[in-house]
């Protein structure tokens, strides 16, 4: 099992540094656009781009019969229905042939989840929280490998910049946390550095105004959270230092604010995919 975990995380990595390297390209429109213009052109494109995978993923063939029977099936309930028995095996028929038209979508389905799950963590780092702002406070909170009851290591957040410490280190026994209260004071993205027992350990930092991509977390050597944190490179599993995380603001928008943006480009994607599925002749 352990084994299986390690491999999922090396593809996760693996997956990341490709989809970083195509959304900081892709993606880069976002700085520059409104919120929810961009979040709806690239629902557009998102809707489009599935709706080809699906056709050509899936056997089209196959689900018009199926939807063709269920059309069929519906037609001859009508037809017989005071006859009680000639109802039944007919309704009977547009069920397995639903059932046939779901199993023939779990295949493209599965095609499509690991490219959604990535397009999601790329979004996400748009969208889901904004930067610090220059005068802004937020608290950086780094989690340690290990028991709570092990010996705790000389940790420092070396000064910088772009921030000030204002409080801290502060531990968490209870956690095995150690925070800082730290203040934006210069725009752009930069690097806070915190030494353990020496060693030096990064966490980016996003100070500005607008839209920028925003890690919130450095993440642990786990594969599901490197594809909801894909920005920065995992904590190796020897590492004292499990994560670092800051507590940025959310962002607050009904389209591209922080968890509705989720919402909205699901639905604005399947709208587009319904648009788009007479003109590209798409059976689903």
């Amino acid at each position: 099992m352990q084994r299986m975990t390690d491999v999922l995380t090396h593809i996760a990595v693996w997956l990341n540094a490709v989809s970083n390297a195509m959304g900081s390209v892709l993606l880069a429109p976002v700085a520059v656009l409104p919120g929810w213009l961009s979040a709806t052109a690239i629902a557009a494109v998102t809707g489009l781009m599935l709706l080809l995978v699906f056709k050509y993923t899936s056997n089209q063939r196959a689900i018009k019969r199926a939807r063709d029977d269920i059309r069929a099936h519906r037609l001859g309930r009508k037809l017989f229905k005071q006859n009680a028995s000639a109802a039944f095996r007919t309704q009977g028929r547009i069920i397995a042939a639903a059932f046939r038209l779901l199993a023939l979508a779990v295949p493209p389905t599965l095609v499509m989840v690991v490219p959604v799950l990535l397009l999601w963590g790329q979004m996400a780092l748009w969208y889901q929280s904004r930067p610090l702002r220059v005068g802004e406070e937020a608290v950086v909170s780094l989690e340690l490998n290990g028991d709570i009851g092990d010996a705790w290591p000389e940790m420092r957040l070396r000064p910088t910049d772009a921030a000030e410490v204002t409080a801290g280190p502060v531990r968490m026994f209870s956690q095995g946390e150690v925070c800082w209260s730290i203040r934006a004071r210069k725009s752009g993205y930069h690097r806070l550095v915190i030494d353990v027992e020496g060693r030096p350990y990064e966490k980016e930092l996003a100070v500005g105004n607008g839209y920028m991509q925003v890690s919130a977390v450095r993440p642990a050597w786990c594969w599901t959270d490197i594809l909801l944190y894909p920005a920065e490179r995992p904590f190796s599993p020897e590492s004292p230092v499990q994560s670092i995380r800051i507590d940025y603001p959310r962002r607050d928008s009904w389209t591209s604010g922080a968890d509705r943006w989720a919402i909205y480009w699901f639905a604005a994607s399947l709208v587009a995919a319904l648009c788009f599925r007479p003109w590209l002749r798409v059976n689903i």
